[in-house]
């Protein structure tokens, strides 16, 4: 992390350089893209949403998080909500920080820019919890989010438009630090 600031991101402006980060790591398509563009400028809109950027000192932007207060009438919420319900956990959608993304560029993964990424976001929210969804599969990610404190609220969560599960994870704030 030793070339690289975290810190405040206008997502609006920055929108189309986050979204490549996001091609990288996530292996999206042009149409994809174009699709997660829309949602992430209708995101921006909501109250409190929140953007930190990771950038090289060229200003080259090589990580970014962003997320903002639960919402259960968003549609993320709307999907998520009979999955936790039936876990007896949907309480986790009220007064919770939702993590909407997150997202490294590859060749910078591995140096501690996620966990700097979410632990500074969540610190700055006023929610007592976190939530957010990741592929439902072992991973790098879902180390670092139970390294967080992060738990499995919900698995085998199916999104309408994605083609593998997902789990939902919650952590209390402030998040877990090693």
């Amino acid at each position: 992390m030793d070339d690289v600031a975290v810190g405040p991101l206008d997502l609006a402006a920055r929108v189309d350089d986050a979204l490549a980060v996001q091609a990288l790591a996530f292996g999206l398509s042009d149409e994809e893209i174009a699709v997660r563009r829309h949602i992430v400028l209708r995101h921006l809109g909501c109250p409190g949403a929140r953007a930190l950027g990771a950038t090289t000192p060229a200003g080259r932007l090589v990580g970014f998080i962003y997320g903002m207060p639960n919402d259960r009438t968003h549609w993320w919420s709307t999907v998520v909500e009979p999955y936790l319900r039936s876990e007896g956990l949907d309480h986790w959608l009220d007064d919770s920080f939702t993590i909407t993304e997150l997202h490294v560029h590859p060749a910078y993964q591995h140096r501690g820019l996620g966990r700097a990424l979410i632990t500074r976001i969540t610190d700055g929210a006023g929610e007592p919890r976190s939530i957010l969804s990741a592929i439902d599969v072992e991973s790098p990610a879902r180390k670092l989010y139970r390294s967080l404190g992060y738990r499995d609220l919900a698995r085998r969560v199916l999104f309408p438009s994605a083609p593998t599960p997902y789990a939902v994870m919650g952590a209390p704030l402030p998040l877990k630090r090693p």
